[in-house]
């Protein structure tokens, strides 16, 4: 785990690898006219944004699986909480361009009779609070749920278990046309986001950059987490808890802290997804959905320098199959 000049060559030579596919992408896509065979169409660009999403999850579920020893069956709920604080700020933004043309309410609250805007959906309309509640939200019910969990010492296989039902009963409640977030439909008819046509070109190739900068940052923060003091005692509790409960540390504290980390980037991953793929509904919180990210890291092998790369063609092949599903 030591910060070794191997190791950073390594992750200089990774990040130096997305920077240069980055660049390659905008330059295809810009540069080159769309008759040369050689040119990455808009659509393309938009695909490569979904898989940079899909890594970036990976990315968080390797953090705390790979290094914490903690098998999360759940993470798919983060994935999806944060996709429906984007998902709502750019229903906000719709305003009467709706089809009922309400300058409040989105068309599914007026198709069900609504009256007013639940109170849960007040501030979605400035981009700040959004992008904020992002964060924010994911972060808050990892932190919940894992005082609780960690506190009580549940571990192991107990603990996936916890983990996959939470997310399984979210989705049963985002199902409910009654919690206020679009029922089995989810949110969706996106326009745009921070001013920009989401259905222009120079948009998609503004999202898939963004999606690859939050990737390298990502990256970036978890290698400086599994480098440090923390990222010690992490590994050092996935292998013998008790040991390390023995020489005076609260592990519960690392676990709690870095969990929390691990589902705000997830969170953050579906932010960035949402308005690529234009839609988020309940099915994001679908058990199948996070063992499936626990599949890709198991791929790309549990670590943080490998599996959010070698993965890549796992992520292509399954957003293809859920996509003809």
């Amino acid at each position: 785990m030591a910060n070794t000049p191997t190791q950073r060559a390594l992750d200089t030579d990774l990040l130096g690898v997305l920077v240069a596919a980055l660049a390659l992408v905008t330059i295809l896509h810009v540069a080159i006219p769309p008759e040369n065979p050689l040119h990455v169409g808009a659509y393309t660009v938009n695909l490569f944004g979904k898989y940079l999403s899909y890594a970036l999850l990976a990315v968080a579920v390797d953090l705390v699986w790979g290094y914490l020893g903690i098998l999360s069956l759940g993470h798919g709920a983060f994935f999806a909480i944060g996709g429906y604080a984007m998902g709502m700020y750019l229903m906000r933004q719709i305003g009467d361009r709706g089809t009922y043309g309400h300058p409040v309410l989105p068309d599914f609250m007026v198709f069900l009779n609504w009256d007013s805007l639940p109170w849960f959906w007040h501030g979605f309309d400035m981009a700040w609070f959004a992008f904020i509640m992002v964060l924010l939200a994911p972060g808050l019910l990892a932190l919940v749920f894992g005082f609780l969990a960690f506190r009580s010492r549940v571990t192991g296989v107990y603990l996936s278990i916890i983990t996959q039902a939470l997310t399984f009963a979210l989705m049963l409640a985002f199902f409910r046309n009654e919690m206020g977030f679009g029922g089995n439909n989810g949110l969706t008819d996106f326009r745009e986001i921070v001013g920009f046509d989401l259905r222009s070109d120079a948009t998609r190739l503004g999202l898939f950059l963004a999606t690859g900068v939050a990737l390298a940052l990502g990256y970036i923060l978890c290698r400086a987490i599994v480098t440090s003091k923390l990222g010690r005692v992490s590994v050092a509790t996935r292998d013998a808890e008790a040991r390390t409960r023995f020489l005076g540390y609260r592990v519960e504290r690392f676990q709690l802290f870095v969990f929390v980390v691990s589902a705000m980037l997830a969170g953050l991953a579906g932010a960035l997804y949402v308005p690529q793929v234009g839609i988020i509904n309940p099915s994001e919180f679908s058990p199948i959905f996070s063992i499936e990210i626990v599949l890709w890291v198991a791929l790309g092998g549990r670590a943080i320098w490998r599996s959010d790369w070698c993965h890549f063609s796992q992520l292509r092949q399954n957003h293809l199959y859920r996509r003809n599903a």
